[in-house]
């Protein structure tokens, strides 16, 4: 299974972004000191991990600490040894969503507004909320990850977008 690992971390000077490499870590906690080793200074620390344009999981430090988790489907823990080391001790509901466990897609304005279709197989975990007070509420991020259509890639594009850091992973892309 292949993937790509990008980390954008926030200090004092805006965001950054690196690309991390995952091979050989052996839990989740040695994920977590690869992105702290990005920048031990940052404020705030995330890892967009996209596996197979199927699966996004997003890894997310404060200060270098509280290690919060959210991944777009459980599969990817069935699917793959990177998958079951990042998603494969989540609860299998979501959290985040005002004490409502069940995803659902944001509504899009108005009764008559076009409503995205939304993968009924996909089944989010972890903390839906993570990226809340960076401007992607957990209705937003639930609603991107379960649009038919939208591969990870695109989805940690729209949220970078918000951040500010888009350009700074697509580079890392084009490497």
């Amino acid at each position: 299974m292949s993937y790509f690992a990008a980390a954008v971390v926030r200090d004092d000077s805006g965001w950054t972004a690196a690309e991390v490499s995952l091979r050989g870590a052996t839990d989740i906690d040695e994920v977590a000191d690869r992105l702290r080793d990005v920048d031990q200074e940052a404020d705030v620390s995330l890892l967009f991990v996209e596996a197979d344009d199927a699966y996004l999981v997003i890894l997310r430090l404060d200060e270098g600490e509280d290690l919060r988790v959210f991944g777009s489907d459980s599969a990817y823990a069935e699917e793959s040894r990177l998958g079951q080391l990042l998603v494969g001790d989540l609860k299998t509901s979501v959290t985040g969503l005002d004490g409502d466990d069940e995803p659902r897609p944001a509504a899009g304005g108005d009764e008559e507004s076009e409503q995205p279709a939304v993968d009924p197989e996909a089944d989010p975990v972890g903390d839906a909320d993570l990226l809340a007070n960076l401007g992607i509420s957990a209705q937003k991020l639930l609603t991107l990850c379960g649009t038919e259509g939208m591969l990870p890639a695109d989805v940690t594009a729209e949220i970078c977008e918000v951040l500010g850091c888009v350009d700074e992973v697509e580079e890392l892309r084009e490497v």
